[in-house]
């Protein structure tokens, strides 16, 4: 399918995108929080009486000036941990937890009055020594014996750390509600806003029909805006009590503090083969940080365990999962969310694995791949990957890569005292799209006008995917007419009566294979419609360009004016997908500075049938950035109370730039999905999947280290340099 002209474009370039921040409602105040400046400790006072005299200050409130003000509501995976009991309140009430959790929250005219407010709030805090409480256990596959350990030729092991990561969306958190007299509009730049309503209503104790939800243009999310965060709660509220408009907007500053975390996890692996190389069993124990609460995070890391086994044929497969709270701001899903962690963890194990087998690493993968003849392919994990060919794709990877040139030219260095050394990192990754069983549906909708043009509809809500000119065009290529004919209801609680959201990359392969299922039905409405008019067997009719035909011609249009609405509403169920790749990274690194330089990073990655190459591509690209960023550079530093010290901002928190982008090519290939008619699997969350194991392990391979503990990300120049010692 060829790329369709990008129908947003020229309005979010041009500045004429419209967020939640340019959203005008009369008589809004504009909300400002006070934050606990202590990672934890027990609250003594919270004083806003001089923050109410400020000029222009509406109200300050405290958690005892709101004692009917709720909690975040308890989530099926918070309700599952153990330690469930831990409430999250919207303010502090006796205890703070993490840096950063809001005692008091101050109303303005505008925000400039709300933090002047602010700043004259008063708090008293004693501070406590940190804690750690485990509150979720979980695992994966069955447990090892230790015959297999005993017998096995080689055994592995290794220890790596993944990061807290900052998701880092352009546009940070928003929130705007206005209530109406019996409800509430919402506007928020959220990735489920169907959710958003109804965990509103539950905590108002209202039906879901009295709140209306809109996402409209969003900056970016990452998987960080899918939450009922505290802040709502306050906002949602203050504005009822107060009969107001509320807006909060995060800024940048406040976002690096307490927006939600990523990765998070201390894992131990133990991988054993033959002496041919051939695998027996891998043994993956993972310590996450799922941060001052139990939220979602919690069971996050079973994402983790699930996916343990990556692409490959090994017998035996055991992971274990503690989640552990901790003093951080709660970690919750972040592009990839459990996958990039797996795939780190076994692909550093394999490169450790063929180092010690004295085999190359690309052979070592070509001989445990899973075959294709053997899929759908149900993993010692449980997960039932639906289609794969991961040789075709490390094949391209390595071709376009020109794999046996660079060898070359490493041993050409290796010989050459005085050159700089060079190493290559290869990740072969499987992923999984769509959702967990239970969450794999959406509610879709396509409807034919009286004037020739059709709407389509989903619950899906943008941020930066390009729905809104993948869904129509995609719509229109169903219905064999132009696209411009085509028009997109979504990210709306008044779209659909229900819907899911967007992540997990699910759009394309759900909400893109239910608007096609959707369309195909229309089409069979109007035939049969079409058929009692002319009283003929539909049989006798057919499709074609927005016309039916049979004993004679009607346009779809007319066919409404005389028949009535026409429109095909679906609750569309598909089956999880398993998009793959391989990814190949060459660096250069200078041992006496501990600077990396990667000099090429090639990604071929296979998501099914794509829908919109183009799209496809920059989804691609800019997962990949992301990945070198957690690779080499991003990385949250504390201090020793568990602040965190990014009192520059982005200065202190590095993100890459364009001066850090390497070159990067971008394949793919193509293994259909056979579980929906439109083939498409997830295509989102790729590069922060395969490139950052590429990465380390290129570095490794350059200083030939023989342990890889010593190498953990971001691979900064100091880390770089010690293990260069």
């Amino acid at each position: 399918m060829e790329r369709w002209l990008r129908r947003e474009d020229e309005r979010l370039l041009t500045g004429a995108g419209r967020y939640v921040a340019d959203i005008r409602v009369p008589g809004c105040l504009e909300a400002a929080f006070v934050r606990s400046p202590v990672a934890h400790g027990v609250v003594r006072e919270v004083d806003c009486s001089a923050a109410r005299e400020v000029p222009g200050v509406a109200g300050a409130w405290a958690a005892a000036d709101l004692p009917d003000l709720p909690s975040v509501p308890v989530s099926a995976m918070m309700a599952a941990a153990d330690d469930a009991g831990r409430e999250w309140p919207a303010l502090a009430r006796d205890r703070v937890r993490y840096p950063g959790e809001a005692l008091a929250v101050v109303l303005g005219d505008d925000r400039y009055r709300a933090e002047d407010g602010a700043a004259q709030v008063v708090t008293w805090i004693d501070e406590l020594p940190p804690e750690e409480v485990v509150a979720f256990h979980g695992e994966a596959g069955e447990p090892i014996g230790d015959d297999v350990w005993e017998r096995a030729a080689v055994v592995v092991e290794g220890h790596y750390r993944q990061q807290l990561l900052m998701p880092s969306p352009m546009e940070c958190r928003t929130f705007l509600c206005e209530p109406t007299g019996d409800g509430l509009v919402v506007w928020s730049g959220h990735q489920a806003p169907h959710r958003l309503r109804m965990e509103l209503a539950g905590l108002l104790g209202w039906p879901v029909e009295r709140i209306r939800v809109t996402v409209p243009d969003t900056g970016g999310a990452f998987g960080s805006k899918s939450a009922l965060f505290p802040e709502y709660i306050a906002v949602v509220h203050l504005a009822l009590r107060l009969g107001r408009p509320v807006r909060w907007v995060e800024d940048r500053r406040e976002s690096m503090l307490v927006a939600t975390r990523g990765r998070g996890q201390d894992q131990r692996v133990r991988l054993a083969a033959d002496d041919a190389g051939k695998l027996l069993a891998y043994e993956l124990s993972i310590d996450a940080d799922v941060g001052a609460y139990p939220h979602l995070g919690a069971g996050l890391p079973m994402q983790t365990a699930w996916m343990a086994t990556g692409p490959y044929l090994t017998p035996q497969v055991h992971a274990t999962v503690r989640s552990v709270l901790t003093h951080a701001m709660v970690t919750y899903p972040y592009r990839g969310a459990g996958r990039p962690e797996a795939a780190s963890a076994l692909e550093r194990t394999m490169d450790t694995l063929a180092r010690r087998l004295g085999m190359d690493p690309v052979e070592l993968r070509r001989r445990n791949f899973i075959p294709p003849e053997r899929f759908p392919y149900l993993t010692p994990t449980g997960r039932d990957y639906d289609s794969g060919n991961h040789a075709a794709a490390l094949d391209l990877a390595l071709t376009t890569f020109g794999y046996d040139a660079w060898r070359a030219e490493q041993a050409r260095r290796r010989a050459d005292p005085d050159a700089r050394p060079i190493g290559i990192g290869l990740c072969c990754y499987v992923e999984r799209s769509g959702g967990e069983a239970g969450g794999l549906h959406e509610y879709v909708g396509v409807e034919a006008g009286d004037d020739g043009t059709f709407t389509a509809r989903c619950g899906a809500a943008p941020s930066g995917q390009s729905h809104e000119t993948v869904f129509p065009a995609l719509v229109a290529e169903t219905l064999g007419v132009d696209a411009v004919r085509v028009h997109l209801l979504e990210g709306d609680t008044t779209a659909t009566p229900d819907g899911v959201g967007s992540f997990a990359s699910r759009s394309a392969q759900i909400d893109g294979a239910g608007l096609q299922h959707a369309a195909t039905l229309l089409m069979d409405r109007a035939r049969e419609r079409a058929a009692t008019l002319w009283e003929v067997p539909v049989e006798e009719t057919s499709w074609a360009e927005g016309v039916v035909h049979g004993p004679s011609s009607i346009d779809v249009a007319e066919l409404v004016k005389l028949t009535g609405p026409l429109r095909a509403d679906e609750r569309y169920e598909a089956g999880m997908a398993f998009p793959f790749g391989a990814h190949v990274a060459v660096v250069e690194v200078d041992p006496d500075l501990g600077t990396v330089e990667v000099l090429r990073l090639v990604a071929v990655d296979d998501c099914g049938h794509p829908i919109d190459p183009g799209v496809v591509r920059g989804q691609a690209f800019g997962s990949a950035v992301q990945g070198l960023g957690q690779a080499l550079y991003e990385g949250i530093p504390f201090d020793e109370h568990l602040v965190p010290q990014v009192p520059g901002g982005l200065l202190d928190y590095l993100l890459p730039t364009y001066a850090e982008i390497p070159p990067i090519d971008l394949r793919e290939t193509s293994t259909p999905s056979p579980r929906t008619p439109l083939g498409a699997k997830g295509a989102g969350e790729s590069g922060c999947i395969g490139t950052p194991p590429a990465i380390v392990n290129a570095v490794a391979d350059a200083l030939e280290l023989t342990d890889p503990d010593v190498l953990q990300m971001p691979l900064t120049p100091d880390v770089v340099w010690r293990a260069a010692r």
